[in-house]
């Protein structure tokens, strides 16, 4: 009890440079948990797939869709238990900084593939009855105040126009990273369009962007895979299949680099705290030298003066860091507030805590080594001598 009195009294001894410390541990904390959740956001969409659904896209590119007439050749293949097709619309909702994404799907059976979103049967139904019908996400609803009923112009890019749509349902969804963020309409409506519109244009109407695959049994993902893939072998539009995970990691992998960028940024903020408050430690331990060699004259061992300074590194780094940890998440929500819909998930996970309670223990204890090895290893009469 005296030891831990101690720390604390010579942790307060410089109040003025203590405080500081704190404050420059407290950023540096709350600076690398919300770098490392944006991170974690990054990969929610892989997080959250299922590991029982297969993407199957063009085997060129994604941005080249397929034959809406593939959709009841896939569902013949053993282990496929039911698929749907969605395709990307990239329109935009008043201006562009309202970005989410919007997708034309099956509206029969898309919902029964992604059984994670939960809209209430009559909802569904009214949305399934209303040619304009559109279905929301929660997130969506919440960040616009948009309600059953409600009209939603959305003006297009890649098909020109504004399309205008009635808010028919709102889902939620099964897990709290299940993405509520995205906006579902007829890909009836969409396809009638444009064969109305483009007439000439044949080749731009009964085609999908991708199809979504349940199977029954995650262990033949591959194997299903190939089977879908070999179906559609040397025909117009060949396939590939894959994993919804993969699927998902894919878009992350275009944008590896960012990632990459800020996981090295959440670290170097630690490195410049951790120099920081080995800086502070030696400052301390220097202006000590003659106590701890009093203390050793008095016959307390190495280990204590080495406690002492190990004591007081921690106690300022975990004291930072508790407050850092519980400000990252005031932070981390303003922050989502100001992003709207570009992360689909964004919170602050149990890991990044874990990461950052671990960030504490060595910024404290590598911090204090240098400084306790020197002031134990010191003399007793160089120490007396020592006027600093």
């Amino acid at each position: 009890m005296h030891f831990l009195k101690l720390i604390l009294r010579n942790t307060l001894r410089h109040k003025l440079r203590t405080g500081l410390t704190i404050l420059g541990i407290i950023v540096a904390i709350v600076a690398f948990g919300l770098l490392r959740t944006v991170v974690d956001a990054w990969y929610s969409g892989a997080e959250g797939s299922s590991e029982a659904r297969l993407i199957t896209r063009n085997a060129i590119s994604l941005v080249f869709h397929l034959p809406i007439k593939y959709q009841d050749r896939i569902r013949k293949i053993q282990g496929v238990t039911e698929v749907t097709h969605a395709s990307w619309f990239g329109g935009v909702y008043i201006t562009e900084k309202n970005f989410f994404p919007q997708f034309a799907i099956d509206s029969k059976t898309y919902f029964n593939v992604y059984s994670e979103y939960i809209i209430p049967p009559k909802d569904l139904t009214s949305f399934i009855n209303d040619r304009k019908g559109c279905v929301i996400g929660r997130k969506i609803a919440d960040i616009y105040n948009l309600k059953i009923g409600d009209a939603v112009p959305i003006r297009g890019t890649i098909y020109p126009g504004v399309w205008r749509f009635t808010v028919r349902a709102i889902y939620d969804g099964i897990e709290t990273k299940t993405d509520t963020s995205q906006f579902f309409f007829h890909w009836d409506y969409l396809n009638e369009t444009k064969k109305r519109v483009i007439a000439r244009s044949a080749n731009t109407t009964n085609w999908v962007g991708v199809y979504a695959i349940n199977i029954s049994e995650p262990s033949r993902a591959s194997q299903i895979s190939e089977a879908v893939d070999k179906l559609f072998k040397d025909s117009l539009a060949e396939t590939h299949t894959e994993t919804e995970k993969a699927f998902q990691l894919g878009f992350v992998s275009m944008t590896e680099a960012i990632v990459v960028a800020i996981r090295i940024v959440s670290y170097l903020v630690i490195l410049i705290i951790l120099a920081v408050m080995a800086n502070t430690m030696a400052m301390t331990a220097r202006e000590r030298t003659s106590e701890y060699a009093t203390l050793k004259a008095l016959g307390f061992s190495h280990s204590f003066i080495s406690g002492l300074i190990y004591g007081e590194s921690l106690v300022i780094a975990f004291l930072g860091t508790l407050i850092g940890i519980l400000l990252t998440f005031p932070v981390a929500s303003l922050f989502k507030t100001k992003v709207g819909t570009l992360f689909p998930v964004f919170g602050v996970s149990l890991e990044t805590i874990y990461m950052q309670i671990i960030a504490a223990a060595l910024i404290g204890i590598t911090a204090a080594a240098l400084p306790a090895l020197r002031s134990a290893q010191a003399s007793i009469v160089e120490g007396l001598r020592n006027i600093g």
